[in-house]
């Protein structure tokens, strides 16, 4: 089975998130990806987190567990403390490259908070949860969305 890990950071009242714009289809989504075989999901929260952000970030906690389907399968949702940093791609990553083309596009940016409920966000289960979770506090144990 497929696996994922996503992050949610904050800064200041702005959440971070991946602006897409897939041939067309503009939407705004947590960072993160697919966990490679063999790699553990702190580690490719780790590397996803490098690959994506370039941030500074601290500790990892897991809040929520997703069936996103395809092509992630089961995303493993944690909230990360932020340190530091600007948000941007790694040059070298395959979001960057892709991106190059200009039709399949991922830019990382800070979203305000107050806009996250006006937005297209994959998943409207994920942002449904965080704008909850914004107001009431993150669970203490991992959660799954349904």
């Amino acid at each position: 089975m497929k696996k994922a890990v996503r992050a949610i950071i904050f800064k200041d009242n702005n959440l971070l998130v991946i602006k897409r714009n897939k041939f067309g289809k503009e939407y705004y989504t947590l960072p993160g990806g697919g966990v490679d075989l063999g790699e553990r999901t702190e580690q490719a929260l780790a590397r996803e987190m490098r690959e994506e952000t370039g941030l500074s970030l601290g500790t990892a906690r897991p809040v929520f567990v997703e069936q996103a389907g395809e092509p992630y399968g089961v995303q493993y949702i944690f909230l990360v403390d932020y340190l530091g940093g600007e948000p941007k791609l790694d040059p070298q990553s395959d979001e960057a490259v892709i991106g190059a083309a200009g039709k399949n596009t991922y830019e990382p940016m800070w979203l305000p908070i107050a806009k996250l409920a006006d937005v297209a966000f994959i998943s409207p289960r994920l942002q449904k949860a965080l704008l909850q979770c914004i107001q009431q506090g993150f669970p203490t144990e991992v959660t799954e969305l349904v």
